[in-house]
């Protein structure tokens, strides 16, 4: 292992909070960004195979447990909550097409979203308000977390899964062909429990 290959371990590991690159080179006293990335890909190729992986998540890096060890290290019985049609809906809407606005969310939808679904969206960690529309009325608009992304398993959005990879793998079923349309880009609700329209989708824990 290289000096810069363990210098970028130990910031990694005394690390509050994932580093991008950038943050990397800066702490390492200005170091190039070509040899900190090339770092960072021997240090993943190292730690493939062992309890902890130096992933990235959202173009930052940070140490995480193998998943497939997770079942050793649970101690306490996660709550898992459904999330209803709309807010499937409307993280699928806010993941393909970010940033977007409350309005352009109602179009895409063909319905009126409630401040709550993204109130849900957000307390998961999922979404997050990423600034306003530059128009009249300045409205705000929302965009995916590192969360998300780390929560699904992705490196970045670009790795979001395509229609054809969805229904091959069987995750879509009737209840979310609103779902299999938005992904498709088509410009065409409400919950949490206890909402009419709540059924299947993915799960916040």
């Amino acid at each position: 292992m290289t000096e810069m290959e363990r210098a970028i371990e130990a910031a990694l590991f005394a690390a509050e909070e994932p580093l991008s690159v950038e943050e990397l080179a800066r702490f390492l006293g200005d170091a190039s960004h070509d040899d900190v990335r090339q770092g960072l890909e021997a240090l993943s190729d190292h730690y493939a195979t062992r309890g902890l992986r130096i992933v990235e998540r959202g173009r930052r890096w940070h140490f995480e447990t193998a998943p497939e060890l997770a079942h050793f290290l649970r101690r306490e019985r996660q709550q898992v909550r459904s999330l209803s049609r709309a807010a499937t809906e409307v993280l699928a809407i806010v993941a393909y097409h970010e940033p977007v606005s409350r309005a352009e969310l109602e179009s895409i939808r063909g319905v009126q979203t409630s401040g709550g679904t993204l109130d849900v969206l957000m307390e998961a960690g999922w979404i997050r308000i990423a600034g306003r529309r530059d128009v009249p009325g300045r409205p705000t608009i929302y965009a995916t977390t590192p969360e998300f992304l780390d929560h699904f398993g992705l490196a970045s959005r670009r790795d979001l899964p395509g229609i054809a990879e969805l229904r091959a793998a069987g995750l879509l079923d009737p209840v979310e062909e609103a779902f299999d349309a938005l992904i498709g880009g088509d410009d065409g609700g409400d919950e949490m429990s206890g909402e009419g329209d709540e059924r299947g989708g993915p799960h916040a824990s």
